[in-house]
């Protein structure tokens, strides 16, 4: 019987010799399409250039063409790196960077230098050391290209027919480093019950960061009965979105600076109201002494971040003194409005969840 290890290990083998035969390929693929690129046929054949055509006919990206053809024209000039790659001492995908950083240094390229570096890095970091290389000889040329790279940043934002916000974009490394570094932090799992996708946790984190930790300073538009989720009352409005459930409208109003637009009976205005804070002055920095953080248990995100939540909502005669308030962060204060989640205080004033009822199927008739 074949052990275990000895099957891995041809397996290994195997791999490893099917990426040179691979890597081999590409550097022929290299070849003919730097020659392909030199001739007319992509053109009478009615092509925009000759990266369309290879795309179109051999199933590629643009970006892989591109470096293809790129690496074929300086095969000439990486005679010692092409070696390198039919050796196996290095992979293709090194002297696809050796040959982009060839391109953009010109004249002050160093083959010896670089095919030292990559001989001792993986692909990834070897582009990474590519790039300090391009500073190093050409710090000029290089912070030209990082400011082309700010000037065609751009954010594309449109409206879906749910109403939801569809965002597309692109940002230079320093911007989009910045934005994770303000949203990495932001999208860590806060506590209990946050069993969120990174991916949803990031979407969260930048509306957290948009409303900068400060409750929000939105205009609604409603009518009493939505106010007081009485049924059938309308949603309510905000500019740029569609109609907002009364749960929103009573979490905005929690602790929000609200410019209160309230409707009567056929839609006339009864009242507008200047924008003033529901939890205010005094009294929100006494409750973020207080609680220090957002109270649900194992959330820690910082007073800054929270909204001071009222346990009975003031709609419903709750007071905005100290014992009927928490400190929420976004996230929980949504969950417990919209997501129906309670929270209790206990004895030892401590804060107890409490999951939402869920419904299985209505009650079993009798036999």
């Amino acid at each position: 019987m074949i052990q275990p290890e000895v099957v891995a290990d041809a397996l290994a083998s195997r791999l490893v010799g099917l990426q040179l035969q691979i890597d081999l390929l590409k550097l022929e693929r290299a070849r003919v399409a730097a020659e392909f690129d030199k001739s007319s046929y992509w053109d009478e054949a009615g092509f925009n250039s000759s990266i369309d055509w290879i795309r179109f006919n051999c199933h590629l990206t643009a970006g892989e063409v591109a470096g293809a053809i790129t690496v074929g024209e300086r095969l000439g000039s990486l005679a010692a790196s092409v070696a390198a790659v039919e050796s196996g001492e290095i992979g293709y995908a090194h002297l696809t960077a050796m040959a982009r950083t060839a391109e953009a240094v010109g004249e002050r390229f160093d083959e010896a230098r670089l095919l030292g570096l990559a001989r001792e890095s993986s692909p990834g970091k070897f582009y990474y050391k590519c790039q300090h290389y391009r500073h190093s000889v050409d710090a000029r040329g290089y912070a030209a290209e990082q400011e082309q790279l700010v000037e065609e940043r751009k954010l594309h934002l449109s409206t879906a027919e749910d109403g939801c916000l569809l965002i597309s974009g692109v940002l230079d490394p320093v911007g989009g480093a910045a934005l994770r570094t303000a949203l990495e932090p932001l999208a860590q799992r806060s506590g209990e019950h946050d069993d969120r996708l990174l991916e949803q946790r990031f979407a969260d984190a930048l509306v957290e960061l948009a409303v900068g930790g400060r409750p929000a300073q939105l205009q609604i538009t409603s009518s009493l009965e939505t106010l007081l989720g009485l049924a059938g009352a309308p949603g309510g409005e905000m500019e740029f979105s569609l109609p907002v459930s009364s749960d929103t409208v009573q979490r905005l109003a929690c602790d929000g600076g609200l410019s209160r637009v309230l409707l009567g009976q056929e839609s006339l205005v009864i009242d507008v109201g200047r924008s003033k804070r529901v939890v205010s002055g005094g009294r929100k920095k006494a409750l973020k002494v207080r609680d220090g953080h957002c109270r649900w248990p194992g959330c820690e995100r910082p007073a800054s971040w929270c909204d001071g939540h009222h346990l009975v909502h003031w709609l419903h005669g709750g007071s905005s003194d100290l014992d009927n308030l928490v400190l929420l962060c976004h996230r929980h204060h949504r969950m417990v409005h919209e997501g129906g989640w309670r929270l209790v205080k206990t004895e030892a004033d401590g804060l107890m969840t409490i999951a939402p009822t869920v419904t299985f199927g209505l009650p079993r008739g009798p036999d």
